[in-house]
């Protein structure tokens, strides 16, 4: 799976890092996500797609 998101429409809520944190982080300044693998093992699939089903801006999207 590869793993992208929006930085630019990214509303910093932090969902993404609930369902995902091996996989996001947001920066400390204004809490934008910061994608840190985007070739999460695949034991981390459930958990990507959790993020992106959670996230109120949708800008995590993926490919299989």
């Amino acid at each position: 799976m590869k793993v992208f998101v929006d930085q630019d429409k990214c509303v910093a809520c932090g969902q993404c890092v609930a369902a995902a944190p091996e996989v996001f982080d947001q920066r400390d300044e204004d809490g934008i996500v910061i994608l840190l693998d985007e070739n999460p093992p695949s034991e981390q699939d459930g958990d990507v797609r959790e993020a992106a089903g959670v996230c109120p801006a949708l800008v995590i999207t993926f490919q299989e």
